[in-house]
Parts: structure tokens; sequence; C-alpha cells
């Protein structure tokens, strides 16, 4: 068994319809370019309103991925 190396990375994602969906949005789009996702961390949530009216969600996430050696 040989010794790994990880990373850690802040990505952002966004929707209109709710948090879980910004969440989605981040991984999905992050799983295309980094390889071996492991894990995520919810680092901050945050809105946009529009007449009283919650328009937009966006999420802050940690993701960590596994280096290939």
């Amino acid at each position: 068994m040989s010794d790994s190396v990880y990373a850690i990375s802040e990505i952002a994602g966004s929707s209109k319809t709710s948090i879980e969906d910004a969440i989605e949005n981040a991984i999905s789009t992050a799983a295309k370019k980094l390889d071996h996702l492991n894990w995520f961390e919810v680092l901050e949530t945050r809105g946009h309103i529009e007449d009283g009216k919650v328009a937009h969600y966006q999420v802050v996430l940690k993701v960590g991925f596994r280096y290939e050696s």
C-alpha cells in the first residue's frame, strides 16, 4: 500500500431552485474536471432576494480529492 496525497479546493455553486441544487451543480461540474473527489463540506450559504422572495441560492463548498500517484 502506497502513501497518498490529497488536495482541498473551494468551489461555489448556484441555483435558482434550492440549496441542494446549488450543491449538486457545484459537485457535478467539479467532477468533470477533478478525478477522485471524495468528500465535500458546505462552508457558506447565501442568496439573492428580489421583490421580497428568494431569487437565487449560492453555496461555497470545500471539496477533497486524491491525487493519482
